[in-house]
């Protein structure tokens, strides 16, 4: 009952968010699109997001591990060149930051 409540406020917020964002382009782009669009391209998503979260969570499982990592992620988007690219390369600056704080700490 309480996953429920939780589900419907999740879906809630992610209805908000894309009709934040088409609201944005239609005004860019010109065009209109009605309730059932942002309905549907939310259900969609909310879909991708199910089976995203369902891989990741088989991933993590397989390697004996109950926490979703970003090599994770990078095998998940490993069909995609372009976004596995994105990914290594943000993966990589985050970890390049986190290094660079480190070290300034232990200076301290």
């Amino acid at each position: 009952m309480a996953n429920e409540g939780l589900r419907e406020r999740l879906k809630a917020a992610l209805w908000h968010t894309i009709g934040k964002i088409v609201d944005e382009e239609t005004l860019e782009l010109d065009v209109i699109a009605n309730q059932a669009f942002i309905a549907s391209l939310t259900e969609l998503v909310w879909t991708q997001l199910e089976n995203v979260a369902k891989d990741l969570e088989a991933f993590a499982n397989h390697a004996n591990r109950t926490t979703i990592t970003t090599d994770d992620v990078l095998l998940l988007v490993r069909r995609n060149e372009e976004l596995e690219s994105l990914m290594k390369e943000f993966v990589d600056r985050e970890k390049e930051k986190r290094a660079a704080d480190a070290s300034c700490k232990r200076k301290r």
